[in-house]
């Protein structure tokens, strides 16, 4: 099948969208007395997506509304979570905290202060303008208390980067445009830039990124790292490199599979299988055993076990290229699929 021929995969909305949304059926109910079957809001680039409301609380002087996240096609964590919000007046101004399942920061580097709720700043924003447009429709002045929950938060958190980058008790309530899409990068390669900014903030000399999570423990228990030296490289060697040249951190260990720094190796930047390729003629050329009969890197190792050697020398080549003059120590380490070393480079 070619791209125009696959089925078109379905947006979905972020935390933060949805955290707005009931923020804003949350003030409709307090402030005007009727409860909407769904509430509509208008996210930074205009678009106005319309959410249904999941679940209605009310007390004295307060509103609580919930809204089941739908991420689309997107494999998010989160998709199908009851995001809260509870709205009540404030002393002054919009106010924000962390109700159950969202988490404080406690590190710093992130956009979020330490002893902050992990609610970022533009679901903020955009929970601003809605306290803004609500008390302006019913002549109220804009001072609100947003309580802002998570229905099992805190277990779905422990599925991200969360407990790395300093913020616990819960997930974060996330979002740029309001939009989720499907199979995005993007926001894999924010979170490894986030994790490089934290490591930053609390002086971190040596951090690790690692293609998946067997090359993670091993280089972890190896180099004897904290959790939140770890950063969750996965396929995007080229983003974590590009953003540490201009970020840098004294050292940097790249972990992972034969395969994976087999395409590093010979000048990839993304390793997904979709996206690259291992060179087999090329690395016959890197030894001098006859490997072209090889399907897998795996298998040309098991004929030539010294390759392994010369990869992580020529990966550890192609990292310093991609730093380029930054004053990072680069270093390799190669594992097979049951988490043994064969080989390192620059340690």
């Amino acid at each position: 099948m070619t791209d125009d021929t696959l089925p078109k995969l379905r947006r979905g909305w972020t935390t933060g969208a949805c955290a707005t949304a009931a923020t804003k059926a949350g003030l409709q109910i307090l402030w005007g007395g009727t409860v909407p079957a769904e509430v509509t809001i208008t996210l930074p680039k205009g678009e106005t997506p319309v959410f249904a409301l999941a679940s209605v609380v009310q007390g004295e002087g307060w509103v609580e509304v919930g809204i089941e996240k739908d991420a689309g096609d997107d494999p998010d964590v989160t998709h199908g979570a009851i995001i809260k919000a509870r709205v009540a007046a404030s002393t002054g101004g919009v106010t924000f905290r962390a109700g159950e399942g969202v988490g404080i920061v406690t590190k710093p580097g992130l956009p979020i202060g330490v002893g902050e709720p992990a609610i970022n700043p533009v679901p903020r924003a955009m929970m601003d303008e809605v306290v803004a447009e609500m008390a302006s429709q019913f002549g109220r002045m804009p001072d609100v208390e947003i309580t802002v929950s998570v229905v099992n938060g805190a277990e779905i958190a422990k599925k991200t980067w969360n407990p790395r980058l300093g913020i616990e008790g819960g997930l974060s309530i996330l979002g740029t445009t309001g939009v989720v899409r499907p199979f995005s990068c993007s926001a894999w390669i924010a979170s490894i830039h986030r994790g490089i900014d934290v490591a930053r903030a609390v002086g971190l000399s040596h951090v690790a990124g690692c293609t998946g999570s067997t090359s993670e423990r091993v280089v972890q228990d190896m180099l004897d790292l904290p959790d939140h030296a770890m950063l969750d490289m996965g396929d995007f060697a080229g983003g974590l490199l590009k953003y540490m040249s201009r970020h840098p951190v004294e050292r940097i260990t790249i972990g992972g599979g034969i395969g994976k720094i087999t395409k590093l190796a010979q000048g990839a930047r993304d390793l997904h299988s979709k996206r690259s390729q291992v060179d087999f003629k090329l690395l016959n050329e890197w030894v001098e055993a006859d490997i072209s009969s090889s399907n897998t890197a795996l298998e040309a190792v098991t004929i030539a076990p010294e390759l392994a050697a010369r990869v992580a020398q020529e990966a550890l080549q192609q990292v310093k290229l991609i730093l380029k003059d930054a004053p990072v120590q680069p270093s390799i380490v190669i594992i097979d699929r049951a988490g043994t070393v064969l080989a390192t480079a620059g340690l």
